[in-house]
């Protein structure tokens, strides 16, 4: 299982949190696959950082504010971002800058686009557990009118 049972309800209270001005903490959404932390700690180790576990954290000060915010996404479709990007499906995308999965099966979005989702994570060198830090719908051609 990629996302836990719970994780929906705990990405809803701390994004109406965030909303509201209210300070969150981090919670656990789900994991990694066994393949997708294979390939992020391999790569980690070619740099010389420490390897991250699979367990997957969420604030979502940042996507709250590039999604909600800047871009005019609503809370909903943040969640189905990071449920479909959090599939054991999804390819690990690792350069010098980031280190995301992406969804490769395109998802239809509630605007009519079919996106396929990335899920950005910070991966510091200080904490082991990866953070949930954006989503990207990747195709998403039609954008929501910003309220």
């Amino acid at each position: 299982m990629s996302l836990y049972p719970n994780a929906k309800d705990l990405m809803r209270i701390n994004l109406h949190a965030i909303a509201e001005g209210r300070k969150v903490r981090s919670v656990a959404i789900g994991t990694l696959s066994d393949e997708q932390l294979r390939i992020i700690n391999e790569q980690r180790a070619t740099e010389e950082m420490p390897a991250i576990v699979a367990e997957v954290l969420f604030v979502g000060v940042h996507v709250y504010r590039s999604r909600v915010v800047r871009d005019g996404y609503d809370i909903e479709d943040i969640i189905d971002e990071v449920e479909s990007a959090l599939s054991e499906a999804s390819e690990v995308i690792y350069t010098p800058y980031m280190t995301a999965i992406q969804n490769p099966h395109p998802r239809a979005d509630r605007l009519g686009n079919r996106v396929k989702d990335r899920m950005i994570l910070e991966c510091t060198k200080y904490r082991p557990n990866p953070e949930m830090f954006s989503t990207q719908p990747k195709g998403d051609v039609i954008k929501p009118t910003k309220r």
